[in-house]
């Protein structure tokens, strides 16, 4: 059979019997390789191409070239002869063979000898040939052994493994007649009894032996040590003090920590949801309790009816109750259940009165709002319970150590003590009633007592409502309960309740200040529950704060539009500004609260004139607040620095020459610049030092010139301590005594510190020396004293371009050398193409050779799986034809 002719493509083949005309007029053939533009007298080589024809030269010239280098990769197809001679002429054939044959024997000799030993060497051992020592290969006779230690004798090992041995055996007649010779014959009974009565002798024989050598052993040792105490004279054992041995310091430390507390186990962390129902159970326990004693009503008998235990119960779960169970006991075949003894009555009555006393100490407790701490000093004496127990364990584990029958020896006196408590807890507890006045007196204490839950207001005026006619902490623990019954872990619509509250209670703080005289105590116990609400709702808290903010200073903003100035925020918007520092952070950059109350205590201290003592107060007061909210930042506000300087100015008398700027609100000189200056000098020696108080901002009384004159020193007292706050605030500033050099020619030339009290002068002269001691840190700029150096201008170079892409003008060499440049370039890109062009038929071809490869892989595989499946069919049809 021929072979089979390969299949070529059929593309290949159409292309081969069309002419290249056909193919040039074929217009799927032809590529035109479009130009730019014309340039006349330009002939072009290259305006049309055939890729198709152009593509399958270079496969056809690859094939042939690189395809065949590819497959006669690492293959060689010569065979070199070399062995020895073999192109060397001179030498004979004979010389040839031979000289083979012998390297052939040497290099086999080479291998060989690595392991071989020199045969004529003579091995030694300790100086004896090897080969003349004797080598002791006989056996060792049994005989030669010595030792009798561990044989049987003959006639023992005959009776037990022979059967009777010799004894039973049948003998011979030699043997039989010099038996009956010298006796008669014995029975096996008799012979038996012979055997036994030999090995007990032995026995008792070899007992005697021991016991001799015992006692000569022991007197070997008396004699011993007698001459041992004469050879060496040394004090005997018995005469030396006993010393203990130490203990080496691990020991000692094992033994501490055998000793050291046992750590117990804490109780489980509470959630905060766990925590608030724990809380509002405790509240609404309390309120029942509250109601019961408020309607008079007694304890019910089933709360103190006493608890029996069976006699068989093991008391597993003992816990120190007041409530003692009872074992259950017979006398005289009835229940052994009577009434409590006068001295548990004295008992019970003692521990009622001691529970009424706990109820009222927790009912003061929850007035003064200190749950949190009660919790943790309940905490702490479970801690020192546990600590006391583990030492009695300790105890009670050392003493048993010590003696381990004490238990058994004190079992009968445990069992008398335990008769006796049950001889006393036999009676039942009878509880007194009360009378009718202890009954009213109880009555008219409860209905005085705040109830312990209460509902959240809906609105402002419930609120007021609910507060009012309450001293300041009552108020607060009205709020505090509020809040700890109606969590809002409690119910759904508990949330929204709150979050309102806290918009209730800021109005209810606005109008607590608005009253005459403010209520200032109030406000102050309020804070806290204020802030426990805010840390709750943040986002709601912050939504209130800023409306209130935002109103005031919209309305600022307009009384500004209308008027040109305002007047100094009200006491109200001052303790806002206080509580929004309290309640938010101060220190961040940009903050949707604090941020705006910020600029708006800007706004005050530049755009509020000041015209009475009153807006000086005002004034100061939001000078301390601008402190306050600075402090952690140190966050430079130059409105502050401003408005302290014009205070201080207000006190100056001479304003004539000035060596500093008044910056408004302030005026060098006019009708309000003389705010601060005394009326008489001799007020500020009756002047006391005190706190400047916030009632002032809102109504200020002032009957004399020394009221006044001691109020003014008030007030420089505290504009000198923000001034010296501020100082220390702004010290690390490079600006720093600038910013403060009209305050330090303000305190030298114009308010001298002769004539202030003793307070104000240890202020002035503090704030000088902490301005004079900063170090100026800036230098002043200055021209330089060289000349910059310019930078090197060099002329450009014109090359003359006449015609687009070609460059005139230069010489031969430099356009021989752009040519090469050019062809170089052009051959460079040329032999990467064609590089690219080898590397992706290298990798067709091989991946060609993959897919041929596993395509016969996968044909020698079903071949395989349909021999397997035709052998698995005949053997089934074997099997069936099997069965049949």
């Amino acid at each position: 059979m021929g072979k089979v002719p390969k299949k070529r493509n059929l593309a290949d083949k159409v292309r081969k019997t069309k002419t290249s005309t056909v193919i040039k007029n074929n217009p799927f053939e032809v590529k035109i390789n479009r130009k730019k533009f014309d340039v006349l007298g330009r002939k072009t080589k290259h305006d049309v191409g055939l890729p198709g024809v152009s593509r399958s030269k270079a496969i056809n010239k690859r094939k042939e070239t690189l395809l065949k280098e590819y497959k006669h990769k690492n293959k060689s197809n010569k065979l070199i002869d070399r062995r020895f001679g073999e192109y060397d002429t001179k030498m004979a054939p004979e010389d040839k063979i031979l000289q083979r044959f012998a390297m052939e024997r040497q290099r086999v000799h080479d291998k060989k000898d690595v392991y071989n030993l020199n045969e004529d060497e003579e091995l030694t051992h300790y100086g004896q040939s090897l080969a003349e020592m004797e080598k002791f290969n006989d056996l060792v006779n049994s005989d030669d052994e010595s030792e009798e230690k561990g044989l049987l004798s003959a006639e023992l090992t005959a009776s037990h493994f022979g059967g009777g041995g010799g004894l039973l055996r049948k003998k011979t007649s030699g043997e039989q007649q010099e038996e009956e010779g010298n006796q008669r014959a014995k029975s096996r009974q008799e012979l038996i009894e012979e055997l036994i009565q030999k090995s007990k002798q032995e026995k008792r024989e070899r007992q005697v032996q021991k016991e001799e050598s015992q006692e000569l052993t022991e007197k070997l040792d008396q004699d011993w040590k007698s001459i041992q105490a004469l050879m060496v004279q040394k004090t005997p054992k018995a005469d030396k003090p006993e010393e203990k041995p130490k203990l080496e310091e691990y020991d000692m430390m094992v033994r501490e920590l055998g000793f050291e507390m046992k750590a117990q186990p804490s109780e489980k962390m509470k959630t905060p949801e766990e925590l608030a129902r724990e809380e509002r159970e405790k509240l609404q326990k309390l309120e029942a309790d509250r109601l019961r004693r408020m309607l008079g009503d007694e304890v019910d008998d089933s709360a103190q009816k006493q608890t029996y235990m069976s006699a068989d119960d093991l008391n597993d779960g003992f816990i120190l109750d007041k409530d003692d169970k009872k074992t259950l006991s017979y006398q005289d075949g009835k229940w052994n259940i009577g009434e409590d003894s006068d001295e548990d009555k004295d008992e019970d009555d003692e521990e009622g009165e001691s529970g009424d006393e706990e109820e009222s100490e927790a009912e003061e407790d929850d007035e003064d709002g200190d749950e949190e701490e009660e919790e943790g000093d309940e905490e702490e004496e479970e801690g020192d319970e546990e600590e006391e127990e583990g030492d009695e364990e300790m105890e009670e584990g050392s003493s048993e150590e010590e003696d381990g029958h004490s238990d058994l020896e004190s079992e009968q006196e445990s069992e008398d003590e335990e008769r006796k408590q049950e001889d006393k807890e036999i009676s039942a507890k009878v509880k007194k009633s009360l009378t009718k006045e202890e009954m009213k007196a109880q009555q008219e204490a409860a209905k005085a007592e705040l109830p312990y839950t209460f509902k959240v207001p809906e609105s402002y005026s419930d609120l007021k409502d609910l507060l009012h006619g309450h001293t300041p902490d009552n108020q607060r623990l009205i709020v505090a309960r509020t809040q700890k019954s109606n969590h809002p872990s409690l119910a759904v619509g508990n949330k929204l309740k709150l979050q309102n509250l806290f918009g209730f209670l800021l109005e209810y703080i606005g109008e607590l200040t608005t009253r005459s005289p403010p209520e200032l105590t109030t406000i102050d116990k309020l804070i806290p529950e204020l802030y426990a609400l805010c840390q709750m709702f943040p986002e709601a808290a912050c939504k209130a704060m800023q409306s209130t903010i935002g109103d005031v200073a919209h309305s600022m903003e307009e009384v500004l539009e209308v008027k040109g100035h305002a007047a100094f925020p009200a006491l109200d918007m001052l303790i806002y500004l206080k509580v929004t520092a309290l309640l938010f952070p101060t220190s961040d950059f940009r903050h949707p609260v604090t941020t705006p109350a910020l600029l708006y205590i800007s706004q005050g201290l530049t755009k509020c004139p000041v015209r009475s003592l009153q807006d000086v107060t005002s004034g100061l007061v939001l000078c301390c607040l601008a402190v306050e909210y600075v402090s952690f930042s140190k966050r430079f506000l130059p409105e502050l620095v401003n408005f302290l300087a014009g205070i201080l100015h207000l006190a100056v008398q001479d304003k004539t020459s000035l060596g500093f700027s008044v910056v408004p609100p302030f005026r060098p000189s006019g009708k309000y610049s003389d705010l601060l200056v005394l009326s008489d000098s001799e007020s500020s020696k009756s002047w006391s030092k005190k706190s400047l108080p916030l009632s002032a901002t809102q109504h200020l009384e002032l009957k004399n010139d020394l009221d006044r004159d001691h109020h003014r020193l008030l007030c420089l007292y505290t504009c000198l301590d923000l001034v010296k706050r501020c100082c220390l605030l702004y010290k690390d500033l490079t600006s720093f005594t600038h910013i403060f050099q009209p305050i330090r020619t303000l305190l030298l030339k114009h308010l001298s510190a002769q004539t202030l009290p003793e307070p104000l002068k240890e202020l002035h002269s503090e704030i000088l020396d902490t301005i004079s001691n900063v170090p100026v840190t800036c230098n002043p700029l200055v021209f330089e004293k060289k000349k910059p150096i310019p930078l090197k201008l060099l002329t450009p170079k014109i090359v003359e371009v006449l015609d687009y892409g070609k460059k005139r003008g230069s010489t031969r060499e430099e356009r021989e050398k752009e040519r090469l440049k050019h062809k170089y370039k052009k051959e460079f890109k040329g032999a990467l193409r064609e590089i690219r062009k080898d590397s992706r038929f290298l990798a067709r071809e091989k991946l060609n050779e993959v897919m041929n490869r596993d395509a016969e892989r996968k044909r020698k595989v079903k071949e395989l799986f349909g021999s397997l499946a035709t052998q698995e069919g005949e053997w089934k049809a074997l099997k069936r034809k099997k069965r049949k």
